[in-house]
């Protein structure tokens, strides 16, 4: 009769598994603010509300890019060492799962001891004793302690996924920045190379009206002075390329004597010819990874606060075992040796219980941290994202207006040339011409060069590019 209470008494105790206690987590994602269509969005034809491209570097059509991206993508030491976590974060995630199961442990034993009498007038008991058993324990998650944890521990790897994720769109838009400062360095040459060509033949023309007696040595001294500060550029944008093209070697994971020699064919940044498509705020949303990091930081602080809780709850395990007990080896397995137990066991950390109270305190007050957290990385995704609209948008009128200072630049300093050489105009005009046409022409280049550097924050911003990764 007693072993049938028993038996009873565990079954009503896996029946009643898995009823968790504690708050019910809700993500707050669909309350989240701000998801409606983006307000820079509205103000420029370069944007529509169509939703951006998952590899948003082949929107560029330049099949070197797109050979750069992947090899960072697949060698990347950052995605290497975000996988190594990711791997991990699974293997915890197992041992959590694990949790489910029953222990088994399989024990032996051999001893020999002296035991002093318990009968009077009978003297001590000395004497060898063996035993052999297999012992099996199954916790009851009477109150979703294991499940909460399993949870928790689901989440944790799901963030780490997220930051997988991060990881390889920010190596992407590394990689498609280190790129186009390569080919916006090679622009800025080119561009002061051409400045350099007409400055040359400017100065010669000086110098020949001076040997001709129609100028003077300060003419050729102006000319020559202005020739050499442009020469004196071309060996900080060399050297500023050449770093652009380590930095791009390193996110590849090689060494610079392994520099990608394709990169340098560029000869400008990469630009896209049609309207970019940014989506929304609710896109955005489930788009941009950190924002599912913080989320999923949340659901496994939540689940914890659920492990604490069930901490101030009784923990219930059943437990059974079976074995062998002889005083000699070939007394073990005989029928008259057997023994067997099954029953649960309840045990309950009463007298800790201020412990488990502030181990619940502590597990809440993490989860308002992650609460606050996420509403801090959602609101500064719209910050960023508003930011980068306005700052593409913005750059891309101030090279249009660049261009147009460029064609008025250019016809103002042909003609003071002309003038000059007639003899109708000081050579102080041409100097100031020639000056402010290059000038404009290397702002042109460096708002070439912004503008790259805009799109890659902005698609950046935009959270695409990790859909198709696996670790």
């Amino acid at each position: 009769m007693m072993s049938r209470n028993v038996l009873l008494a565990g079954a009503a105790a896996l029946a009643l598994s898995g009823c968790a206690v504690g708050p019910a987590y809700v993500s707050p994602t669909p309350a989240a603010p701000g998801q409606t269509p983006f307000l820079e969005a509205g103000k420029s034809p370069a944007f529509t509300g169509e939703q951006p491209a998952g590899h948003w570097w082949s929107l560029f059509g330049d099949p070197t890019l797109d050979a750069l991206v992947e090899e960072a993508l697949a060698a990347n030491t950052d995605l290497r060492v975000a996988a190594a976590n990711l791997a991990q974060a699974r293997a915890v995630l197992k041992e959590s799962r694990a949790g489910r199961l029953p222990t088994t442990g399989i024990s032996a034993s051999g001893t020999y001891a002296r035991q002093p009498g318990t009968v009077p007038g009978i003297g001590p008991v000395e004497g060898e004793s063996y035993d052999v058993g297999l012992d099996i324990g199954y916790q009851v998650d009477l109150f979703g302690r294991v499940e909460s944890a399993i949870r928790a521990s689901r989440a944790d790897a799901d963030a780490v996924q997220a930051a997988f994720d991060l990881t390889r769109i920010t190596v992407a838009a590394e990689t498609t920045r280190a790129y186009a400062d390569v080919c916006a360095y090679n622009r800025q040459l080119a561009v002061a190379e051409e400045t350099l060509r007409i400055q040359e033949q400017t100065f010669d023309l000086t110098r020949r009206l001076f040997e001709g007696g129609r100028a003077t040595r300060l003419d050729t001294g102006q000319a020559g002075a202005l020739l050499e500060q442009t020469r004196a550029t071309l060996p900080t944008l060399k050297a500023q390329r050449a770093g652009a093209l380590y930095r791009l070697v390193l996110l590849t994971g090689k060494p610079p004597a392994e520099a990608p020699q394709a990169a340098l064919q560029c000869q400008a940044p990469p630009e896209l010819d049609r309207p970019i498509p940014v989506g929304d705020g609710a896109a955005l949303l489930a788009r941009r990874p950190d924002i599912r990091r913080a989320e999923r930081q949340l659901a496994a602080a939540a689940a914890r606060v659920n492990v604490a809780t069930a901490d101030l709850y009784p923990s219930i395990s059943i437990g059974g075992s079976v074995g062998s007990t002889a005083d000699a080896v070939s007394g073990l397995g005989k029928s008259d040796s057997f023994r067997f137990s099954i029953g649960p066991l309840i045990s309950w950390s009463f007298p800790n219980i201020a412990v488990a109270r502030s181990r619940l305190k502590q597990a809440e007050a993490g989860a308002d941290a992650a609460l606050a957290t996420f509403d801090g990385t959602w609101l500064g995704a719209l910050q960023e994202t508003e930011s980068a609209l306005a700052n593409y948008a913005g750059e891309l009128d101030r090279l249009a207006a660049l261009r147009r200072a460029a064609d008025e630049a250019g016809e103002a300093a042909r003609i003071a040339r002309l003038r000059y050489q007639a003899g109708r105009e000081n050579f102080q005009v041409v100097l100031d011409a020639e000056r402010s046409l290059a000038q404009i022409q290397a702002s042109i280049a460096q708002s070439e060069q912004q503008r790259a550097t805009y799109l890659v924050a902005l698609f950046l911003a935009l959270g695409g590019g990790w859909q198709d990764g696996a670790a």
